[in-house]
């Protein structure tokens, strides 16, 4: 069967749904060969993914997901892969959200095509990220921060694991893993790596009934808002999709260059979240601020972007973020 899969995927032609799902089963039930799990990611990558088959895969990785249940949560989960290696913007925003009394059900994982990615470096913060879903309710109930370790949740991942890091670039799962969060989060604010699947993501999240969703993406090439650049942004609202553009001149921030959000390992990506944490102000503290206010704005806490913007900014300058860390980090 799956050869027939990657015939069509080397003619450059389109998976169905129901040709998604059957080929993502034998994956995840580890029916697959290591050289056809290579062949079909990098085959998929070449042709450029489409919302069938994104939404094949993300129906049966949901399938096969343990759950967390919490009422009112919501992710920060982008797709990562944008190649820009930048400071983790999104699990810092979680967190500053976190400390602001949003409910944050934070579904990540270990760097795949990054130096740092959110599981690394919340483990550099002595965070527990290794938490089976009734410690990550608690968490959540407790203190607004829960971690679902993508591994842990999604244990058929473990047959693509060794080749996606083999591949060292971004594949279809980095697509899939946002839209299948296992505590299936109503709410979300998703970064995505190129400007073409803003659409294809307002879809997916659509027909998953998704209340609320920001698909964003920066003319710098971010999956990020970006406090240099215009940010692209889809939004998904009561079964509408609509189209919003943010200018970070529009809110005044000036921030000077690009290479001050270049990140590099764990440690310092963590020490540079804690420096923000205690209140330096600088272009890290400004990224982490506009997608905080993203998920604001998707909480419907804010109504307005900007008012979003601000309020994270005051917060974040009065250094409770980095009390609530500690609150965190003592569990």
């Amino acid at each position: 069967m799956m050869k027939e899969f990657l015939e069509k995927l080397n003619n450059k032609k389109d998976l169905t749904f129901e040709e998604s799902k059957v080929a993502f089963q034998i994956l995840m039930d580890g029916k697959a060969s290591d050289s056809e799990i290579f062949n079909f990611l990098t085959l998929l990558s070449a042709k450029g993914e489409v919302s069938s088959e994104i939404a094949g895969g993300v129906y049966v990785l949901r399938n096969k997901s343990k759950r967390v249940s919490v009422d009112n949560c919501i992710d920060t989960c982008g797709t990562g892969g944008d190649g820009k290696n930048t400071l983790n913007i999104s699990t810092a925003s979680a967190l500053l959200l976190a400390s602001m009394g949003i409910k944050i059900a934070k579904h990540g994982n270990k760097a795949v095509s990054s130096k740092c990615g959110s599981g690394d470096v919340l483990e550099e913060l002595k965070i527990n990220i290794n938490l089976e879903p009734k410690d990550v309710e608690n968490q959540i109930n407790k203190n607004n921060f829960g971690f679902m370790f993508a591994p842990n949740y999604h244990n058929a991942m473990k047959y693509v694991g060794s080749t996606r890091k083999k591949i060292g670039k971004r594949t279809i799962f980095n697509m899939i893993g946002p839209l299948s969060s296992p505590a299936l989060v109503q709410r979300q604010v998703v970064g995505v790596f190129d400007k073409k699947l803003l659409k294809i993501f307002g879809d997916g999240l659509k027909s998953l009934n998704i209340k609320f969703a920001w698909i964003v993406n920066s003319e710098d090439g971010l999956d990020e808002i970006s406090p240099y650049a215009k940010t692209n942004v889809i939004q998904v609202k009561d079964n509408k999709i609509s189209e919003i553009i943010i200018n970070p001149k529009d809110l005044n921030i000036n921030a000077d260059k690009f290479e001050n959000l270049i990140g590099a390992d764990a440690k310092f990506n963590a020490n540079k979240i804690v420096d923000i944490f205690k209140g330096e102000d600088n272009d890290f503290s400004k990224a982490v601020c506009l997608n905080a206010a993203a998920g604001l704005v998707v909480s419907e806490n804010n109504i307005k972007f900007i008012d979003a913007y601000q309020n994270a900014q005051e917060h974040i300058l009065s250094g409770k973020v980095y009390e609530h860390l500690k609150v965190i980090q003592n569990g």
